[in-house]
């Protein structure tokens, strides 16, 4: 694996977080508290060895950011999407663990609330995450 590879790595790290959070919802939904339980955890584990992989990449090429390629409106849909994006992984980085952490205390009640919050926001990062990365380097990528 080398340094270019790492953002294709993210893209399949939050492409997975969304099927199982995805998957999360449908069992805590059908009921199946034991089974969302187990799914939730593997989205946390995914969604963290995300985090360790984007920050080392960001590390490994100095914090240089990759240039956006697009051109005409697809620029402004691409760095809306992109700004929203930061702005709620920033805030799923408290709100999943903080979620987690009444799950685990066993304070249903409160996880339940937190949860219908954190819910939509870890998705939304996860999707869009997954967008961020086709945009840069498949479907709109800076000519060097």
């Amino acid at each position: 694996m080398t340094i270019s590879d790492i953002p294709a790595l993210n893209a399949t790290l939050n492409g997975i977080a969304t099927v199982l959070i995805l998957t999360g919802f449908g069992l805590i939904k059908s009921g199946n508290k034991e089974a969302h339980r187990k799914v939730m955890l593997a989205a946390g584990v995914v969604s963290a060895i995300f985090l360790v992989t984007y920050v080392t990449h960001k590390v490994l090429i100095h914090g240089v950011n990759t240039p956006f390629g697009g051109q005409g409106p697809i620029r402004t849909v691409y760095y809306v999407m992109l700004f929203t994006h930061i702005v709620l992984a920033m805030a799923i980085a408290y709100l999943a663990p903080r979620t987690f952490l009444f799950a685990i205390k066993g304070n249903l009640e409160r996880h339940k609330a937190w949860a219908k919050w954190t819910f939509p926001i870890w998705l939304y990062v996860s999707v869009t995450g997954v967008l961020v990365y086709f945009f840069l380097y498949r479907w709109w990528p800076a000519v060097a």
